[in-house]
């Protein structure tokens, strides 16, 4: 009898303690916050090295901060200018891993002020000095643009218009996109657009931009090769409809 009530006992202390375990496991607090993180693996990031989010993470507060709980680590990653949203997971042994989604940057801006990066929804991000970025469009001389403050969207026909120009492309010729140096805005007269690597500028005027782009990458491979028409002209002209015009500049103006 005695020997039965012994295992009954054990019985019912190994399941208790089984359950303990097992919700220890399930309702770790310092599983849910993530609690005393000190090392970060950062991954997605595109426009700054892992090491200067990290930096920008750690010093981005009242005071620098050497560990971390998951929330205030979300924080800080969230209020970088270049991220757009971040997914956070706690590995254990004072370790999370940091994935990154980068807002998208479409073109560089240079107004009146300092040149600021522009998203793809219009918003304006500073240039920060360690930021890595290449083959991105220049889009100068907007109209009625004046002292832009990083952080903010801009509502602009200006910008749209130049946006559009580079989604046309994009969609039409990627290749095209990476020559692509400047969109000129000439203070809202017609566009100009240049390219890398093609000796004349195009006149690319205002409106019916997918027929624009479709007509431009039917003269891209004579632009790539320098045909002789092209390559001893000044401009190309499209701002006629279903015309292209190939032509010499004037001082006073455009002219065939």
């Amino acid at each position: 009898m005695y020997e039965n009530k012994k295992k009954i006992f054990s019985v019912i202390l190994f399941t208790f303690l089984s359950l303990a375990i097992i919700l220890l496991i399930l309702f770790n607090p310092q599983k849910k916050t993530g609690g005393n993180i000190k090392v970060m693996e950062i991954t997605g990031n595109k426009l700054m090295s892992s090491k200067e989010y990290e930096k920008f993470i750690r010093n981005n507060g009242t005071k620098p901060a050497q560990t971390f709980n998951l929330s205030i680590l979300k924080d800080r990653v969230l209020k970088h200018p270049y991220v757009e949203n971040a997914d956070i997971e706690f590995l254990g042994d004072g370790k999370a891993q940091v994935n990154i989604r980068e807002k998208k940057i479409t073109a560089i801006l240079l107004s009146k002020g300092e040149p600021l990066f522009l998203t793809n929804q219009s918003e304006v991000l500073p240039i920060l000095s360690n930021s890595r970025f290449s083959s991105i469009p220049i889009i100068s001389n907007p109209k009625n643009i004046n002292d832009v403050k990083p952080g903010t969207i801009i509502k602009s026909n200006e910008l749209s218009d130049a946006l559009r120009i580079i989604d046309a492309i994009r969609y039409t010729d990627r290749k095209m996109l990476l020559n692509l140096s400047e969109i000129n805005l000439r203070n809202g007269g017609d566009i100009i657009l240049t390219f890398s690597g093609i000796k004349p500028p195009v006149i690319f005027g205002r409106g019916a931009t997918a027929r624009k782009i479709i007509y431009l990458e039917m003269l891209w491979p004579g632009l790539l090769k320098g045909e002789m028409l092209v390559n001893n002209s000044s401009y190309i002209d499209l701002r006629f409809a279903d015309n292209i015009y190939v032509g010499k500049l004037e001082k006073i103006g455009y002219k065939q």
